[in-house]
């Protein structure tokens, strides 16, 4: 495989860097949100919220970055709104990512360097 330069490797990197998929995961209640839906799978807002000490809206408004960064899907039932993470959208964002990183680690970031033992 072709060694990229540090220029190429670090804007590829940089492409891939998406705002909303980390803003989506660095609350600490959205998280909960989402090891939530975890747990039970395809749910509605109101199976979601009670297993949460957020209020429905609250819940419901966490939901709402999830499903606009990528890592949440909707569906309507009649009255209902059901939930679910979108594993293969969240893997390829990973993927994508680590593919994307994995150049640069040689060319700018190894690592600290580690002393021999003797």
């Amino acid at each position: 495989m072709k060694q990229l330069s540090r220029t190429t490797a670090a804007n590829t990197c940089l492409a891939v860097l998406d705002a909303d998929f980390f803003k989506a995961l660095c609350e600490p209640a959205r998280l909960e949100v989402v090891r939530q839906m975890i747990k039970l799978g395809r749910a509605d807002i109101g199976e979601i919220a009670d297993g949460l000490p957020q209020d429905r809206s609250v819940v419901s408004r966490h939901l709402q970055v999830l499903e606009q960064a990528g890592l949440a899907a909707c569906s309507k039932e009649g009255r209902r709104v059901f939930y679910e993470l979108d594993g293969p959208t969240i893997m390829v964002k990973f993927q994508t990512m680590m593919d994307a990183f994995a150049p640069l680690v040689a060319t700018c970031c190894p690592g600290p360097q580690r002393k021999a033992r003797g």
